[in-house]
């Protein structure tokens, strides 16, 4: 009940019969979970509402989980006791000194006609997404404005987390260092594997430990599309790209909606439409 206690306050509510806030939390996490059309979704006997219903709901309550959730939960910052306990998570599992995070790209698929600009290197339309977390697969950042043919390294060169750990690299933080794939540059505070490491040498076994502290990110990633299946690339958004960037804001949000949550607010909404109906019974 994080979420809804964080937001009720913030919907617009014209009269006594408008849908209330659970209900309407209820059908986004919903379309944001299952991935279909908005109709599908608003079809389901716990919500029961029209498709330009969901749609309106959708455009209300995304700018407020973005406003109130987003900018709360996806943070670079980390306290000195937080890195200290990433560096340590990260060299107890892999060997590798001062790593507090990891990042990689990661292609969300959209629906879009004739616009090239979008078109990835795997053939389909996208936005490409970096994501960087720590050890404990929290999202510390997320830089989703770009189109599916960036390449990730001009993504990590705009980004604000470059800016940010540079400046903290001038300042004298030298110990604070993020893990990369091949496709990332190589700097003081980013790391990244070797290229062509033959077998057996020193650059192939620690090629062997970045792969496996960064497999953190990965896993997040995976982990974040299982559970918002919006963002898969099965499941193609048919939504203009700066809105497909503000659904991947809101889904990045680390245990944004636990299950059992959402399975309370499920019970809630039902319990509210029988004691409506039960209201409008007596009525009669």
């Amino acid at each position: 009940m994080y979420v809804l206690d964080k937001i009720k306050d913030k919907f617009h509510c014209r009269m006594s019969s408008s849908i209330t806030p659970i209900l309407k939390l209820c059908a986004a996490l919903r379309f944001f979970a299952h991935g279909s059309y908005q109709q599908a979704i608003g079809n389901e006997f716990q919500l029961g509402l029209a498709q330009p219903t969901v749609s309106l709901i959708l455009k209300e309550i995304i700018p407020i989980l973005e406003n109130e959730i987003c900018r709360t939960h996806i943070s670079v910052d980390m306290s000195e006791e937080e890195k200290q306990q990433a560096r340590s998570k990260f060299y107890s599992r892999s060997g590798i000194p001062n790593v507090i995070g990891c990042i990689d790209g990661t292609h969300i698929a959209i629906y879009i006609t004739n616009k090239h600009l979008y078109l990835n290197r795997k053939g389909f339309f996208s936005i490409n997404a970096m994501i960087a977390c720590d050890h404990d697969m929290n999202i510390r950042f997320v830089d989703a404005r770009y189109a599916g043919s960036t390449h990730d390294s001009f993504v990590w060169n705009n980004s604000s987390l470059k800016a940010c750990l540079e400046a903290a690299h001038q300042n004298g933080d030298q110990n604070s260092i993020y893990l990369g794939d091949s496709g990332y540059p190589l700097s003081p505070y980013l790391l990244t594997p070797f290229r062509h490491a033959e077998s057996g040498t020193r650059e192939s076994i620690f090629n062997k430990k970045h792969a496996k502290a960064r497999n953190v990110v990965e896993r997040t990633i995976g982990v974040l599309k299982c559970r918002f299946r919006c963002l898969l690339s099965d499941r193609k958004m048919r939504y203009d790209p700066a809105k497909v960037t503000s659904v991947i804001r809101k889904r990045l949000k680390p245990s944004l909606m636990p299950l059992y949550h959402w399975n309370q607010l499920m019970k809630m909404a039902m319990v509210h439409q029988e004691s409506a109906a039960e209201d409008k019974l007596l009525m009669l």
